[in-house]
């Protein structure tokens, strides 16, 4: 499949290093709003959105990781980047982990946030591809955001779930459930060991949508990586520990200790 051209922001000083991060699946980059602030004093942040999310197109038919992997390349050839720190959630997290070993003169180090290796229940993520492109992405929008924020939380800022349903809403339908295809048929465990870049590996502990195992099984597989559990955080926990979460990107791509 011919790579998509996504559409991306680019922040922060144009001589900094490159941060490349990457969203969930049915969120588009305004996801990174509450990390970018502070990221972008010292990377030059590039922010983009997945296909058939935000404001890049969509592509008929079911995609691969290569295929959104495909895509990054071709975003950082575009904008002349040689190599990157990459940070991705859930499905940019398993973006970041392709492109890791496809790719690794390409990425300077690795954040996995909340993300999977192989999740698992294929029907599941073949049943929510069929409603997705039957029904559309509003139906889904309660139940998932249902998962991406701890219930206190969630209770707390009714202006946050209703901006995430909205953001769900806006997916295309057919390239969300092309994503959907992706991960269904995904399975990265036996690449994880060929991973040689510095990665970090974070985990929200009340993460009902890919529970805190998924993420130790990347840490344990990946040489040398380092994990970090985060609570209270559900699925998007740069959302709900945005300071931790923006500390700890800032000191693995430097080459602290988060």
């Amino acid at each position: 499949m011919t790579a998509v051209e996504v559409h991306a922001v680019v922040e922060g000083p144009a001589d900094a290093p490159v941060l490349l991060l990457s969203n969930s699946l049915g969120s588009d980059l305004s996801m990174w709003d509450p990390q970018l602030p502070a990221l972008a004093q010292r990377f030059r942040v590039v922010r983009y959105d997945t296909r058939g999310h935000g404001r890049s197109p969509a592509v008929p038919g079911d995609a691969t990781i290569d295929d959104l992997t495909d895509d990054v390349v071709a975003l950082l050839d575009r904008l002349g980047v040689e190599r990157a720190h990459v940070a991705g959630l859930s499905i940019g997290g398993m973006t970041g982990l392709r492109l890791a070993v496809r790719e690794p003169h390409r990425v300077a180090s690795l954040a996995v946030l909340c993300s999977s290796a192989h999740t698992g229940n294929a029907e599941a993520w073949r049943e929510r591809a069929h409603t997705a492109r039957t029904r559309g992405t509003a139906v889904l929008a309660e139940t998932v955001v249902g998962r991406w924020l701890t219930p206190p939380y969630a209770a707390a800022h009714p202006d946050l779930v209703a901006r995430l349903r909205a953001m769900i809403a806006a997916a295309d339908d057919e390239g969300y459930a092309g994503c959907c295809a992706a991960i269904e048929r995904m399975d990265q465990r036996p690449d994880l060991g060929a991973i040689t870049v510095p990665t970090l590996v974070v985990s929200g502990a009340e993460d009902q949508a890919v529970p805190p195992e998924h993420q130790r099984l990347i840490a344990d597989g990946v040489p040398g990586a380092r994990f970090l559990s985060l609570s209270p955080a559900a699925h998007l926990a740069n959302l709900e520990q945005p300071e931790q979460v923006t500390r700890a990107l800032i000191a693995h791509a430097t080459g602290g200790t988060a």
